[in-house]
């Protein structure tokens, strides 16, 4: 057995490992002093506590303290303890239906890898790139963004990593850490990036803000709706995510032969598809047709929840095996998040902010929606997309009174500027996810990233402009 000794010296390892409890006591003190503090002129009482706790859970969302559940579950007692609203008021908020939404979501993605039908999908997909090097870059980018429109981005791909890696690795020719083998992964990263933002399925993110969204008062925006709203967006960072990568990034293979035998083994291990499969498949075509046609009358968690329901009337799956596949610190997070951004905006405190800090200094709603988008992406780089939404969003939505803004406008940017993160591995799963195949390294990425980025801010600004007033998303 081998034994490390850590050689540094003492006061550096107690630091290392007991660092977080002087914070945390820090952040204890900032709580109680802040109980017996008098509110800012212009701001109630319990606006300023909420303000507080809103501060204390963006630091321990954006340095990962606590994990991000955690921090949620912490988002909905720190309230009640510093009475701002009563304890059942606090926790009414995991009963909102967005919350249901992302745990049928979630139910579902994990039915459709638990299966195997995500992986049969996907490489009947990439079954078609032939022997051309180019054309296994396409098929790559666009399996994982076709699969990101109905499972979340980093079940895809989590599902994906390993079909590439052998497929990598099958290229005994290229280096480990070659052009071509960065291609790869980052086509499969970059592809769940573009695609998760095309549909409320795709992630968390837009759930979440529409439920943010509805929580404030404000009309939610349907499944259909928010399709409609970045679906340009889609179409234009799809193929200039392939320029992008063909143009930064060396082909160096002339030939993908062994990938394509590859591919080829695989759907014939899978066999022919089986009857639950079937069922999964017409089950999840079925359910997108609920949220797009009935999606308003019955209920986006209505119809999750009727899908859950028949998954397991069927027998399509087990729970011991869904049980393992399903993110249900996601679920906790977002109730935390939904519940502290309604507490922060119907306590005034949010409107405060914006009218003391920033309103000030904005001169135009154009102005306000490129600041937005830049710090939108800007911080999902670093921080988690749910997390970004969770802080930026609350206080957002007072400027749309400010500015006259649709708050759609609003929910719209930051819904969809928080997806569009291409360069660290702190961004986002799936880059994670590539980083960790050690064919990449962020030094040979962050032009590619920072190039896909300011695309990203300019086809945003473009479709704000000229498509979203044709859907009746005016800006002023």
């Amino acid at each position: 057995m081998n034994i490390e000794i850590d050689t540094r010296p003492l006061p550096i390892v107690i630091l290392s490992r007991w660092w977080r409890f002087p914070v945390y006591l820090l952040l204890g003190w900032i709580l109680y002093h802040s109980y017996f503090t008098p509110p800012p002129s212009g701001l109630s009482v319990e606006g300023f506590r909420s303000l507080v706790v809103f501060l204390i859970c963006l630091i321990l969302w954006v340095f990962h303290l606590l994990p991000l559940a955690i921090t949620g579950l912490f988002a909905l007692v720190a309230p009640p303890l510093m009475g701002v609203l009563s304890a059942k008021q606090a926790f009414s908020f995991f009963g909102s239906e967005p919350v249901f939404f992302i745990l049928g979501v979630l139910i579902l993605a994990a039915a459709l890898l638990k299966s195997g039908l995500s992986s049969r999908i996907a490489l009947f997909l990439l079954r078609q790139s032939g022997h051309s090097p180019k054309r296994l870059i396409f098929q790559i980018l666009l399996t994982a963004s076709l699969l990101s429109f109905i499972m979340s981005e980093h079940a895809v791909a989590a599902m994906m990593l390993p079909l590439v890696v052998v497929i990598s690795k099958a290229l005994e020719f290229v280096p480990k850490g070659g052009s071509y083998g960065r291609l790869l992964f980052l086509a499969m990263a970059w592809g769940c990036v573009v695609g998760g933002i095309a549909t409320m399925l795709g992630g968390g993110r837009v759930p979440l803000a529409v439920g943010i969204m509805q929580e404030a008062g404000h009309t939610p925006i349907t499944f259909i709706e928010w399709t409609l709203t970045v679906i340009p967006i889609v179409i234009l960072l799809f193929f200039s995510a392939y320029l992008v990568l063909t143009r930064f990034f060396k082909i160096d293979v002339e030939s993908v032969y062994e990938a394509d035998r590859i591919i080829s083994e695989r759907v014939r291990e899978l066999g022919r598809i089986r009857l639950e499969e079937q069922f999964l498949l017409v089950l999840t075509m079925g359910a997108i047709l609920a949220w797009i046609f009935w999606g308003t009358k019955i209920g986006m968690a209505t119809i999750s929840i009727l899908v859950v329901v028949l998954l397991f009337m069927f027998k399509v799956v087990d729970w011991k095996a869904l049980e393992e596949n399903v993110e249900w610190g996601i679920v906790l997070m977002y109730g935390g998040a939904i519940g502290l951004s309604s507490i922060v905006s119907s306590t005034g405190a949010s409107r405060w902010l914006v009218e003391t800090y920033v309103i000030p200094h904005i001169t135009s709603p154009w102005m306000l929606i490129g600041l937005i988008a830049i710090l939108t992406m800007v911080l999902t780089e670093a921080v988690s997309n749910s997390a970004v939404v969770a802080m930026l969003l609350p206080i957002s939505l007072s400027f749309a009174g400010s500015f006259h803004l649709d708050p759609k406008v609003i929910v719209c940017l930051i819904a969809s500027a928080s997806g569009l993160n291409y360069t660290l591995p702190m961004s986002t799963p799936a880059i994670a996810l590539a980083y960790s195949s050690r064919y990449l390294r962020v030094k040979e990425v962050v032009l590619a990233g920072l190039a896909m980025t300011s695309l990203s801010w300019i086809f945003l600004m473009l479709t704000a402009k000229f498509w979203w007033p044709i859907l009746g998303i005016q800006i002023p």
